[in-house]
């Protein structure tokens, strides 16, 4: 549809209908925070072109395609806030076996925005070194994707990795120190459970923690920097929402 109307030469609206097409297609699958992100995004793309528009009957076209996906768009947004709202909101992804595009990033970036401030993270596995890896990968994350302050941090120990751990984690102490970010971190011995909480509400349960990739072949090899690359281990990630968010 958007093509007839003389601007699908326009790369940001073939870009949009690109998006657009995606948000309904995600509507209908029911995963409706996934096309809400999606709608807002396509949206951003139709107000962009329409600046550039000079010819008043393809701005009039092109303003009434705009309305009819901001309604879409507003109409999710209740849906979901009143989920919210009602405390049932949930989530599930399930990560299959050797799957990539689930670096922390890809999987949370719905999640994380500039509400974000505190987050509580539960993971008794934060103690070998390629799990210390991933939890640094996680800190960076967050520093760069929203305004957080503080990080809480709950793990527990292994007698023939505490000095490697304590160091790593300090170490990550003071970098995000840095950055004006506070990392609380306290131990537990009995804890078994994974869980992630961001106090704008989201709460994430992901089965095998932050630990669900697959170690790189090698240094030189794809995914050892971008976790989006790198091939995941089968896990569940179940999101839910609460709006009376708690300390873990």
């Amino acid at each position: 549809m958007m093509a007839k109307s003389g601007l699908g030469s326009d790369p940001d609206m073939t870009a949009a209908a690109t998006m657009l097409k995606r948000a309904a297609e995600l509507e209908s699958e029911s995963r409706f925070q996934q096309a809400l992100v999606c709608y807002q995004e396509g949206l951003d793309l139709l107000l962009r072109v329409m600046k550039g528009i000079k010819d008043n009957n393809k701005k009039c076209n092109l303003k009434e395609k705009i309305s009819h996906y901001m309604d879409r768009a507003e109409n999710i947004k209740k849906y979901l806030d009143q989920e919210k709202e009602d405390g049932k909101y949930h989530k599930q992804i399930k990560i299959e076996e050797n799957a990539t595009g689930f670096g922390y990033e890809s999987l949370l970036k719905e999640y994380l925005n500039e509400t974000v401030t505190e987050v509580w993270i539960e993971d008794p596995y934060i103690r070998q070194t390629h799990q210390l890896y991933n939890f640094l990968r996680f800190c960076e994350i967050l520093t760069k994707s929203c305004k957080v302050k503080t990080i809480h941090l709950l793990t527990s120990t292994d007698a023939g990795s505490r000095a490697e751990q304590v160091r790593a984690l300090d170490e990550i102490k003071q970098s995000l120190r840095s950055y004006g970010v506070l990392l609380e971190i306290n131990y537990s011995s009995s804890i078994h459970d994974r869980e992630i909480r961001f106090n704008n509400g989201w709460q994430i349960k992901i089965g095998r923690g932050l630990d669900y990739f697959k170690r790189p072949q090698g240094c030189f090899s794809l995914g050892y920097y971008d976790f989006d690359l790198r091939p995941c281990r089968e896990t569940t990630v179940d999101i839910f929402h609460n709006k009376h968010t708690k300390k873990l």
